[in-house]
């Protein structure tokens, strides 16, 4: 009933992140304005969004990438958000696997893709058959 009587929001914070995220030439020209009135509204915000898109940039694997990784991370430090913050210690932990994956032209996306179909038919299948109705299956899917 609270529902039909609250008027709703005209946009929540997942229609942000959507937005903040996609490619700038795929919004509607009023997601554009209302985008830009959100993030206007807030300093922060608006410096979020400038980072993200950013390194939004940076997942197109380019050989110069890992110059503009140096450079993102020591941007995105000068900004007060303690969650960036955490991310980029997520990072730096494993910083050479980052560099490797925004520069180089191979990736494992067919061999993890595999994995989460085997993974999948197991579940639907568990506890019906054995290995061997469990192999047949993966092989034909």
């Amino acid at each position: 009933m609270w529902a039909i009587m609250m008027p709703r929001a005209p946009w929540s914070t997942r229609w942000i992140d959507t937005r903040s995220l996609a490619r700038p030439d795929n919004l509607k020209p009023d997601q554009h304005e209302l985008l830009a009135k959100t993030t206007g509204a807030c300093p922060e915000m608006s410096a979020l969004a400038v980072l993200v898109r950013a390194f939004a940039r940076l997942l197109a694997p380019a050989k110069d990438n890992a110059d503009r990784l140096q450079e993102w991370i020591s941007t995105a430090e000068k900004v007060k958000m303690p969650n960036l913050h955490s991310f980029i210690r997520g990072l730096r932990l494993d910083l050479d696997a980052v560099r490797a994956a925004l520069t180089s032209d191979y990736h494992n996306g067919g061999t993890e893709g595999a994995i989460t179909k085997t993974k999948m038919i197991k579940r639907q299948r568990y506890g019906r058959a054995g290995f061997h109705l469990l192999r047949h299956r993966i092989l034909l899917g």
